[in-house]
């Protein structure tokens, strides 16, 4: 199915086009409810446990709406059975997780361990397992047991990945938008019709949500919102993508969620490196660094958004225009990729190079002395940046 086809089968899909209406209706018309609950509830974000870079006391369980704007017209549009009740069910259990930290606090490992028992529920309840993918002039790899773990730490950590980019306002909303549309039209082409619709639900969902969710934001969708919309784009990419067996079922949801990923093993391979607590909070994420460079938080949110947008278009035109048709080489998509795949390239080197700007930057608004070991001048920016301060 070509990409044409396959947004024309999305549009023509009455099941995907009312889902992501719904989804929108929903949201627009509860978020301004479950913002007005939020201090009622505890459901406000005004402690200082983490770095932060809003300065106003704002509702943080938007989540709430999301998710319902999600579950409704997927109990209405979709056969809620099998696989789907099982994505269902630990949807509803990781907004509920989310809803706990938002309200009361848990630790990071808790909310871990937590995501790994709720992405049991799929994996070993309902059978939502990737099995192996295939690989050019290999052939088909296969997991065998060791397919439940990897897919139980791919749900639970890909949770974890959109909760550690929500900081910033619209820029966890942004990206999963991105994600979804682009696992609706993979999923579609696929012949996988409910993750199609399931994808096209999240999309609209967490678009309408940006209505309120854009700097200044009104609302954040906070933890309860964040894993569950990991949870279930994880799932989504599991039934949608990652179970056939073709190459790009394994590339696809890698490349469609490179920005998330690149992020946090950034951040975490940061803070063992100054031997820091891997789960810790600083201002290391790729936001923080636009931020410190001067960027504003709608020109942080539009360039990481436009990245992901790049990065998860290039995982669509290897779908839509592979290098190895029918399992033989086409010359003419082979050019078309890589030079595609030398543009997205040079776009994250630039990205990178102008994030690693920030490090000399950094260093001469705090006048360190150019004597010091480079070592020891990277570490006190670390210890400074670990105290929050900018």
């Amino acid at each position: 199915m070509s990409f044409p086809d396959s947004l024309r089968a999305l549009v023509e899909d009455s099941s995907a086009l009312w889902g992501l209406l719904v989804a929108v209706g929903i949201v627009l018309v509860l978020t301004p409810i479950v913002s007005a609950i939020a201090p009622r509830i505890g459901g406000v974000d005004d402690k200082n446990d983490r770095p932060r870079v809003h300065t106003r006391p704002t509702p943080r369980i938007g989540g709430l709406a999301i998710v319902v704007g999600i579950l409704v017209p997927m109990a209405i549009f979709m056969d809620v059975k099998g696989a789907y009740l099982g994505i269902l069910i630990g949807a509803i259990l990781a907004a509920l997780l989310g809803l706990a930290d938002d309200i009361w606090g848990l630790k990071p490992s808790a909310k871990l361990g937590g995501m790994v028992l709720i992405a049991l529920i799929p994996v070993a309840g309902f059978d939502v397992v990737f099995h192996g993918f295939g690989l050019p002039l290999i052939g088909n790899v296969d997991f065998g047991w060791a397919a439940y773990p990897i897919t139980v730490i791919w749900i639970a950590g890909l949770a974890n990945l959109v909760n550690l980019i929500d900081g910033m306002d619209a820029l966890a909303a942004g990206i999963v938008s991105i994600a979804a549309f682009a696992f609706a039209v993979l999923a579609i082409s696929f012949g996988r019709a409910d993750a199609a619709v399931l994808a096209a639900i999240v999309c609209g969902a967490t678009l309408a949500f940006l209505r309120s969710n854009y700097h200044p934001a009104k609302i954040f969708m906070g933890d309860s919102g964040a894993l569950a919309l990991g949870f279930v784009l994880a799932t989504v990419a599991v039934q949608g993508v990652l179970k056939t067996a073709a190459t790009i079922s394994i590339v696809a949801p890698l490349l469609v969620m490179a920005i998330p990923i690149l992020d946090t093993s950034f951040v975490v391979l940061k803070r063992l490196k100054y031997r820091r607590p891997p789960w810790g909070a600083d201002h290391n994420h790729f936001y923080h660094r636009f931020m410190r460079i001067g960027y504003s938080q709608r020109r942080t949110a539009a360039y990481l958004h436009v990245w992901a947008l790049l990065v998860a278009s290039y995982a669509m035109l290897l779908r839509f225009v592979p290098p190895r048709p029918f399992g033989r080489w086409n010359l003419e998509n082979s050019l078309i990729d890589a030079a595609c795949g030398l543009v997205v390239l040079a776009t994250s080197i630039w990205m990178i190079y102008t994030l690693e700007i920030l490090k000399s930057r950094h260093l001469a608004a705090i006048r360190l002395k150019t004597r010091e070991p480079e070592e020891e001048r990277e570490e006190a920016v670390e210890r400074m940046i670990s105290a929050g301060r900018r």
